[in-house]
């Protein structure tokens, strides 16, 4: 169901580029629109993990300098059929970890040092499983579709704000729809992109819990995370990177939580206790 959704809100994201485009811009305006947005994220493709593992000034280990850590990713990714993945500490006391990289050759997976001192090998192994889920179905390339449609929309938006729209008959101003182009365009992008990031949060836990054959490691794991980052919030980071985190670090509530790049962690939590009790019911 999760893959289904990513395919139409991916589907309804082309669809608003292509009708706004053409209602605001024309034809000029839509094509200038996608290549400024697919040359930014060609580049965040290529190198969005670099400068990310660099934004929180990431440390790569080895199996000397962080056994625990290296072993588990090394046992799941193999298990996963994937190639290892450089593993990295993130000097934080914040408890949270992300994966990145363009594909499974080139995966990275970060873990803070808060993480490792407050999971047990349990926990952890469930949310490296988690991490390297991401990787298997190659989340960072569907981001990087979505957020290129999305700045596309922000880009047609701008073109709107500055050059008015175009009516019908002729390539005069039409403010009404280039107000309207605005406003769809501000609104529900983000709304589109983050739920498709959403979607994807659910099939990392499910692959992830079906990778380690423990889904109440991960329950458990999210619920310490999620305590324990509200009493210790992280001090770097920007929240363009939120989606990465296994818990989102600049989460909010309310009207907020439709802008969330995660689901609540309660609902995440009863999937994983549903998928345990499922598999209890038939080993018995």
């Amino acid at each position: 169901m999760n893959r289904v959704k990513t395919v139409v809100l991916l589907a309804a994201l082309t669809a608003l580029v292509l009708f706004i485009g053409q209602a605001i811009g024309g034809q000029s305006g839509l094509v200038i629109a996608i290549v400024l947005a697919g040359a930014m994220n060609f580049v965040s493709y290529w190198w969005s993990d670099k400068i990310v593992l660099r934004m929180y000034n990431a440390q790569e280990v080895t199996e000397t300098g962080a056994p625990e850590l290296y072993g588990i990713v090394r046992q799941l990714a193999q298990r996963a059929n994937i190639p290892m993945p450089r593993v990295y500490i993130i000097p934080e006391d914040t408890p949270n970890a992300f994966a990145t990289g363009r594909n499974p050759q080139h995966a990275a997976v970060a873990a803070t040092a808060g993480l490792m001192r407050m999971l047990d090998r349990r926990e952890l192994a469930g949310v490296i499983g988690h991490e390297l889920s991401h990787v298997m179905n190659r989340d960072t390339l569907i981001m990087t579709v979505a957020a290129s449609l999305a700045g596309a929309l922000g880009y047609l938006a701008q073109f709107a704000f500055f050059f008015g729209g175009r009516s019908d008959d002729d390539d005069s101003p039409n403010p009404i729809v280039a107000i309207a182009g605005m406003l769809i365009a501000v609104i529900a992008a983000p709304l589109i992109q983050m739920a498709i990031s959403r979607s994807r949060e659910y099939m990392a836990d499910e692959a992830g819990a079906n990778l380690t054959d423990d889904p109440l490691a991960l329950a458990s794991a999210l619920r310490k995370i999620e305590g324990w980052s509200k009493q210790i919030p992280m001090h770097a980071g920007n929240p363009e990177t939120a989606h990465l985190f296994i818990v989102n670090p600049f989460s909010g509530g309310g009207i907020a939580s439709l802008f969330s790049t995660h689901p609540s962690t309660e609902d995440r939590v009863a999937r994983l206790e549903a998928m345990a009790q499922a598999g209890a019911r038939q080993i018995a």
